[in-house]
């Protein structure tokens, strides 16, 4: 794993921007990241405080008015994913479908820094080789509070067992 001053040194980042959420926002082209970007991605996401909270009323109403505004159209207004395909078949373009975010889907698989990493970046950094996607970054459209409150919104909404398996995950993930 990278120090975070070789972090900073592979994003271009001045000693005074050591927070993780900078480090995603001055991330290269997430479509074709070079290794060493992504591993001070990695690095970074690693150091990185979570603010999601589920149990926070505010921010969850918060992330529900974003969820419906800027994730509904592709992932569904009850968070099931693409209504019109499979989300782990490759439609015929060769694009997949967007994944549902409710239990059946496989976000909460994810730590909460990947989730706002790949909420902010879109898949590219975090995808195999070929996969293509319609889902964007947001980074240039969502404050870091309002991915929070996206990604709060969208665990509210999980079976506590999810969202216990979940929280154990992210816990993992933290130092």
């Amino acid at each position: 794993m990278l120090a975070p001053d070789r972090v900073r040194a592979v994003l271009g980042l001045d000693g005074g921007h050591a927070a993780a959420g900078h480090v995603v926002r001055s991330f290269p082209d997430p479509a074709n990241p070079d290794a060493a970007a992504r591993a001070a991605l990695y690095a970074a996401l690693a150091e990185m405080p979570s603010e999601l909270d589920p149990a926070d009323p505010a921010k969850v109403a918060e992330g529900g008015r974003l969820y419906a505004t800027q994730c509904a159209a592709c992932h569904g207004p009850d968070l099931g994913g693409a209504p019109d395909w499979d989300w782990r078949t490759p439609r015929p373009s060769g694009r997949m479908a967007a994944p549902p975010h409710d239990a059946t889907g496989h976000t909460w698989h994810h730590p909460d820094q990947h989730l706002f990493a790949l909420t902010a970046l879109g898949p590219g950094p975090f995808a195999p080789p070929g996969y293509q996607s319609d889902m964007p970054g947001f980074r240039d459209r969502l404050s870091d509070g309002q991915i929070w409150a996206i990604l709060s919104f969208i665990k509210s909404r999980w079976p506590v067992p999810v969202r216990e398996a979940h929280d154990r995950l992210s816990a993992g993930m933290a130092r």
